[in-house]
């Protein structure tokens, strides 16, 4: 007998999928007639009877506290002291300043201690409660059944057939489908925010080759269910794979033709159906200015695979774009996804996934229902983000494209206070947190857009089709709360991390969820300048965030609590350590050359204080990296990666975010190339760096390694030549291990005859400016 519903409804009303309940099919029961008059209308739209989780018996998730927090803490303090001593010495030597000269040195290397103590400060804030979780989804179906698992709507986003190519979005599609979910309770949304016919015919393949995919990743249980992963690894497989496979390489053919001709030609149009889809390209139809396109490509309540067994649904959606409407970039496409699939499917949950991120684990889900369902969790679980894993990584990592820290290290160290941030891909929303907080919902302008409506018309039905247009239009969002109060937050290009920043400051917590097995993997950039220009891109969002009225250094403290806002403002304003690294990079070695000693002698105590500084700093950055499973050349890389990032990505994109602030630049969604050269494939898997393009962002890297070279090789000289070699040892150690770091810059200026190398251009301007800055340097001393 069903139990009394007075008592489970009460969280409903704050939270309209709490785990603590579960939608029961099994009931059909008349309501209770003493429920408020309210609540019994907001019951009779879930039309079945709800009951409360049976007891969990078996645990479903554990957490443990890293054992080096303790460490960290009695390191915080030390060092802390440390640095109060070096910024004592530095106000010392300002005060005692005796020229303009000096004092611009030491206030200028002040302002650089200060930036670096305050964001080594901030990021201490991952390191006071960091927490590792495991699950465990064998133990799910112990404690809930299939019938009673929540739907899923997955979101995928991609803009570009070109340089985000439709097979691998395709793949991703596929792997997400085959899922080790009940089928019908999953539906695919495809955002093409480039309006293209090219990547609505790929997934018109897809659909076809699903009704193959599906039953034969469910029949073999195999763990890669992305074709292309599948089909390229050493597998024996039996005659029905050969045959998949077979059509899979039609389907791959058919649509590299399509793709290679720019247009879906006739021959490859099997039906009317197809044809009036493609029809609405003709005419006036562009990327930038076009009328909304929604295609149901699989409906499961009418298709199924070629066992019987019914497909998820899967809808392509090209929202409305106009020329003379902001389209917010990513952010937007979400939102319209996220009204869209409110419309026409309206699941509890729905994940975010880049267009490259395929699924590695088909029980992902299952991970994620062991803390959505669990008891002891809080109701106020806005999301459970996964890490962003790459395959196609070289050995070394040459480009530190794992992200190590911002990507497992950082929010491990988040989970312990109030969780995660958000990355933008991997992460399992649910669907109340993004219209309001915990406790209240922010009113919808539609009664249709309630997030706790549940749906009563199929999606391929007019009334359905017509509203899911109507909320996709490029005029919608005018006049209402989508975007600030509702939905993905503008406001940054950084949309991802600001958007979780603005839910937990809400109230929303977030759980990291790290299993050994790489819930996704995608596509890290393999070029060199896709990789700054990514960077470049982050840098400008952060600093929006940072200088917002939502800033986490005021508002984040307030809303979250002290380590929260610190570890926010660290990731807000990373950019600007491209300060601090500039002025080590250049200042030092410039004044080198002129003799003058910046840094204390050998034989002062001072000495042994920068020592302990540098040491510490880079041993405590070192032990995590190996603590989490990196080896030292990993490590190697993404600290040399980490002083280029700032001298260059950084440094411009804090330079135009400025410049954009008071109206002199604009700054745009640049999308990632996604399509590598097997010219380009080899070298990155022989760890070298690829220049070849002439880019404004290899300039300042050239300057540096020139400067200091030369600085290195000058100081050498001077040492040996009789000068002050205590004075200058540390400046020359500082100039050596640029030049140490700086090596492949070296080797594609003189070194390299490929496409990689250097550009001619850039070596000349670098080199010129370079001269430029040692004559104004020596100039300056002389007089």
């Amino acid at each position: 007998m069903a139990p009394a519903l007075n008592s489970w409804y009460k969280p409903l009303k704050f939270h309209p999928y709490c785990p603590l309940i579960q939608r029961n099919s099994a009931f059909d029961c008349p309501l209770p007639s003493s429920l408020p008059t309210q609540e019994m209308e907001v019951l009779s739209r879930r039309e079945h009877y709800i009951t409360p989780l049976a007891p969990i018996d078996t645990p479903l998730h554990t957490v443990e506290r890293l054992p080096r927090t303790a460490v960290n803490r009695v390191f915080l303090v030390v060092y802390t002291c440390a640095i109060l001593a070096l910024l004592y010495r530095h106000a010392q030597t300002l005060i005692n300043s005796t020229t303009l000269v000096s004092f611009f040195i030491t206030l200028s290397l002040l302002v650089s201690d200060l930036i670096l103590a305050f964001m080594w400060g901030a990021s201490q804030a991952f390191r006071m409660y960091p927490i590792h979780r495991k699950q465990f989804p064998e133990n799910l179906k112990k404690n809930v059944t299939e019938q009673d698992f929540p739907a899923l709507d997955v979101f995928i986003c991609t803009a570009d057939p070109y340089k985000e190519p439709p097979m691998s979005v395709v793949n991703t599609a596929l792997s997400l489908m085959a899922y080790d979910y009940p089928t019908e309770k999953i539906s695919v949304y495809v955002s093409d925010d480039g309006g293209s016919a090219l990547t609505l015919f790929a997934f018109m393949e897809a659909a076809k080759f699903a009704s193959y995919w599906l039953p034969f990743c469910r029949e073999n249980n195999i763990m890669d269910r992305s074709p292309d992963v599948y089909f390229s690894s050493a597998h024996s497989w039996s005659s029905k794979a050969h045959k998949i496979k077979e059509i899979y390489e039609n389907m791959k053919v058919r649509v590299g033709n399509v793709v290679n001709r720019g247009e879906v030609s006739e021959i490859y149009i099997t039906n009317d159906q197809e044809r009036e889809a493609f029809d609405k390209w003709r005419g006036a139809f562009t990327p930038q200015d076009h009328p909304t396109v929604i295609q149901v490509l699989l409906d499961n309540s009418t298709d199924k695979d070629i066992t019987g067994h019914c497909l998820p649904n899967l809808i392509y959606v090209s929202r409305q774009k106009s020329k003379t409407s902001p389209h917010h970039f990513k952010a937007g496409a979400l939102n319209v996804l996220l009204r869209v699939s409110t419309i026409m499917t309206n699941a509890p949950i729905f994940l975010t996934q880049d267009c490259d991120m395929y699924s590695n684990d088909p029980q992902t889900p299952l991970r994620m229902l062991c803390y959505i369902c669990d008891p002891a969790i809080e109701r106020t679980l806005g999301f459970v983000q996964f890490p962003q894993r790459f395959r196609g990584i070289n050995r070394d990592d040459t480009y530190g494209c794992e992200y190590k820290h911002l990507g497992e290290i950082h929010p491990m160290g988040f989970d312990g206070l109030r969780g995660p941030y958000y990355c933008g891909t991997g992460t399992f929303f649910l669907r109340q947190a993004l219209f309001g907080d915990p406790s209240t919902s922010v009113k919808s302008e539609i009664l249709e857009l309630r997030p706790d409506r549940i749906m009563n018309k199929p999606i391929k039905s007019p009334d359905i089709l017509a509203l899911a247009h109507h909320v996709a239009s490029c005029n919608y969002e005018n006049q209402n709360k989508w975007g600030y109060k509702m939905g993905f937050r503008y406001g940054s290009l950084a949309a991802d991390i600001y958007t979780g920043y603005r839910l937990q400051c809400d109230g929303w917590r977030s759980i990291f969820c790290n299993p050994k097995r790489a819930a996704f993997l995608g596509n890290a950039p393999l070029n060199f300048v896709d990789v700054l220009s990514q960077c470049k891109r982050w840098a400008i969002g952060l600093l929006e965030t940072a200088s917002s009225k939502y800033s986490p250094i005021t508002f984040g403290t307030k809303s979250m609590g002290l380590l929260m806002g610190l570890g926010y403002s660290y990731q807000a304003l990373w950019p600007i350590l491209s300060i601090p690294v500039t002025v080590y990079a250049f200042l030092p070695q410039l004044v080198l050359v002129s003799g003058v000693s910046v840094f204390p002698e050998i034989t002062e105590p001072w000495f042994l204080l920068y020592l302990f500084l540098v040491l510490g700093a880079y041993g405590q950055d070192f032990l995590e990296y190996v603590l989490e499973g990196a080896t030292f050349r990993k490590w190697w890389n993404a600290q040399r990666m980490w002083m280029i990032r700032n001298l260059s990505s950084f440094s411009f994109g804090t330079a135009e975010y400025f410049l954009k602030s008071i109206g002199l630049s604009t700054c745009g969604f640049n999308v990632t190339n996604k399509v590598v050269d097997d010219e380009q494939n080899k070298r990155y898997s022989q760890g070298i760096f690829e220049f070849g393009v002439p880019s404004p962002l290899f300039v300042p890297l050239t300057m540096a390694a020139i400067i200091n070279l030369f600085s290195f090789i000058w100081g050498t000289i001077l040492v040996f030549g009789g000068s002050n070699e205590e004075g200058l040892l540390l400046q020359m150690l500082l100039a050596g291990c640029i030049v140490v770091n700086f090596f492949p810059i070296y080797e594609a200026i003189a070194l390299r005859n490929d496409k990689g190398k250097m550009p001619t251009k850039i070596t000349i301007i670098a080199t010129l400016l370079a001269g430029a800055l040692y004559t104004a340097t020596s100039f300056i001393f002389k007089r």
